[in-house]
């Protein structure tokens, strides 16, 4: 959701810089500007105009209750591959208040089944700008949210940079969202 929301640090938290993806710690007390509340994530500026992300878990920083992001989820004995792609549907560009799968990110998506009974799932994905520093952090979101499906053994996440996005990769959904018609 887009959010314009001012509220005040109430403890030390870990952020990440946006654009380039290093980590920070914005001190308690520090006001921010919630710009866009999704996927269990946040992002917010602060008095000087600098953005940070801040994941689900660090919510109750901002006076949030971690948030959760099981909406439109498909139940856990769903094939694996709709419950993939309904994780890579969580997963936002902290800049842009669309998912990955519907900004055209995704390039593809591969499950395999292990020896062992589970399977290992490869995603090939990209960004929208190829220096952006937000790549790994996006990769690490990706990753992470798979990895805690059931049945899946491991999770590869490749960044590619060709063919380069461009926004006519972008869902119908998402050039309305972004009022791009």
């Amino acid at each position: 959701m887009h959010s314009r929301e001012q509220t005040t640090l109430r403890r030390d938290v870990e952020v990440i810089q946006i654009p380039d993806g290093l980590p920070a710690v914005l001190a308690e007390g520090s006001r921010v500007l919630i710009t866009q509340e999704l996927g269990g994530s946040y992002t917010v500026m602060n008095d000087y105009g600098a953005m940070f992300r801040i994941d689900e878990e660090n919510a109750d920083a901002l006076g949030k209750e971690a948030a959760s992001v099981a909406e439109e989820a498909p139940p856990d004995d769903a094939p694996l591959e709709e419950r993939v792609w309904a994780q890579l549907r969580k997963c936002y560009d902290p800049e842009i208040p669309v998912n990955i799968v519907d900004l055209g990110l995704v390039y593809d998506c591969t499950i395999e089944d292990n020896p062992e009974g589970d399977s290992r799932v490869q995603v090939k994905m990209t960004l929208t700008a190829p220096g952006c520093g937000m790549g790994p952090v996006l990769a690490d979101d990706v990753k992470r949210r798979i990895d805690a499906l059931g049945g899946v053994g491991e999770t590869h996440v490749e960044i590619v940079l060709d063919p380069p996005w461009a926004p006519n990769m972008m869902s119908e959904a998402a050039r309305l969202e972004l009022g791009m018609f």
